[in-house]
């Protein structure tokens, strides 16, 4: 066992070193000549599947939908002197957006042409800073509302890494509107490939299915981060990504639909923990009368490896201890987050072969963990192999802090690359694609303040 994770997890840990320093040298790299060979996926099928059907009239208020509530004010756009020829290039710009998958009409190009042909002048200013401000706002946060993004709570933090105002000066000091606005389309291979899929489709569900999901790709930040660990939730799987390259391929546990359904997220994995320990929810110690029986019987909950506890107050507190059978498995990657959701083993690795995987409440179970963790560490911990062995055998919960930022993006795209590298669609699990779809098809909204989605924040602690 200990040849197997050392011999996996090196080839893993060398693919990903010898991309961060070739990017680093020289800029990006092409691994795919090094990457593991193409594995049959539980989720993938010979050919494309065909897309979804979707529903663009279905409202945003749909079941699950966001809580309605009080929209923060629209931001003031901010306001350049403008010259014939600049405006003529956002002119030009606008009219040829349909290849990014936005419209043209959302961006009044009739009104810009007759604002062009007046000349020069305060109208002109104000016109044309307006709309190059909209463009800019979609292309860089994308142009889905937030009110139709469900369950997303991935902070995009573009808007302050590069402001509208910041925009706007910039293309008007290089006269280079084009330039600036192509400078922030995603960078992500799966956006290049959903842009040449919009060249050649003809069918409206489809056209709009792919729309949906490039407007996806402007909702996370426009620097992934050189290594990065990305979960595609209706796919079901997990890769560890260097310099937007895949590495590894990981199948993955997602949220069950409905109140324990995955939420989108951007956060980072803190720590590595090998044979974590845990704490059993209130919902199961309280509500299910695990923690009465285990109290009243110590030699039972030793034997099923819990810890018991009461304290004063009378609350009962069961902490699973490190073992073979402890619902999280061998190990657990930390990432802090509101929603309690994070990344871990599983005793019961049958199920990475079931060809759907929405089975937990909400956090990611990942096959191959000890692998993963091991990677991980050796990655963002500069632990040894050795060590990391040592650590996931030894039994005892053993905590690695991360000493190098590892991002980790919990995404919702319904087309997408596969592990196979092919782009095909996958079941809209959760039903997130309408909403969006919607949107689409009503006028473009004021872009205001609000980060991510206003829905209440649900607790998923449970990985059973």
């Amino acid at each position: 066992m200990a040849r197997t994770m050392i011999s996996g997890t090196l080839a893993v840990v060398l693919l990903a070193q010898a991309g961060v320093a070739s990017a680093a040298q020289n800029g990006p790299v092409d691994l795919t000549a090094q990457a593991p060979a193409p594995r049959p996926s539980a989720t993938s099928t010979p050919n494309p599947a065909p897309m979804p059907a979707a529903s663009p009239s279905a409202p945003a208020t749909a079941p699950g939908a966001p809580v309605v509530q009080p929209t923060p004010a629209p931001l003031p756009p901010p306001l350049a002197e403008w010259s014939v020829a600049d405006a003529q290039a956002l002119l030009a710009a606008i009219r040829g957006i349909g290849a990014e998958g936005l419209f043209s009409r959302d961006y009044e190009p009739t009104a810009l042409a007759a604002a062009i042909a007046k000349g020069p002048g305060p109208d002109l200013n104000a016109l044309a800073s307006r709309l190059f401000v909209w463009l800019a706002e979609d292309l860089r946060d994308g142009r889905t509302p937030m009110t139709a993004r469900i369950q997303w709570f991935a902070v995009d933090p573009d808007q302050d890494v590069r402001p509208s105002s910041a925009l706007l000066a910039e293309a008007m000091e290089k006269h280079d509107v084009p330039g600036v606005l192509a400078s922030l389309n995603p960078t992500h291979p799966d956006y290049a490939e959903l842009k040449s899929m919009l060249t050649k489709a003809k069918d409206p569900t489809q056209i709009a299915m792919i729309r949906a999901n490039m407007d996806r790709w402007r909702w996370l930040a426009h620097d992934l981060g050189l290594q990065y660990l990305i979960i595609n939730v209706p796919e079901q799987e997990l890769r560890l990504t260097v310099n937007n390259k895949v590495i590894r391929s990981y199948r993955a546990i997602v949220g069950k639909p409905g109140k324990t359904a995955t939420p989108q997220l951007a956060e980072q994995v803190r720590n590595v923990v090998f044979n974590p320990t845990w704490t059993v929810p209130q919902s199961i110690v309280k509500g299910e009368g695990l923690g009465a029986r285990l109290i009243g019987n110590p030699a039972s909950a030793r034997r099923q490896g819990y810890a018991v506890s009461k304290s004063a107050d009378g609350t009962i507190t069961v902490v699973q201890q490190p073992g073979a059978n402890n619902s999280l498995g061998l190990m657990k990657l930390d990432m802090p987050n509101e929603h309690a959701i994070y990344i871990h083993d599983t005793p019961n690795r049958a199920l990475f072969n079931l060809p759907s995987r929405a089975l937990s409440h909400g956090c990611i179970r990942a096959e191959r963990a000890s692998e993963l963790a091991m990677t991980m560490a050796i990655l963002g911990a500069d632990i040894t192999p050795d060590q990391g062995v040592e650590y996931t055998l030894s039994g005892k919960y053993t905590k690695v802090p991360m000493t190098k930022t590892f991002p980790v993006y919990i995404t919702y795209f319904t087309v997408a690359r596969d592990v196979n590298g092919l782009m095909r669609s996958f079941s809209d699990l959760y039903g997130r694609d309408a909403p969006v779809i919607a949107s689409f098809a009503q006028p473009r909204q004021l872009h205001t303040s609000q980060r991510k989605s206003n829905e209440a924040v649900i607790k998923l602690d449970n990985p059973l």
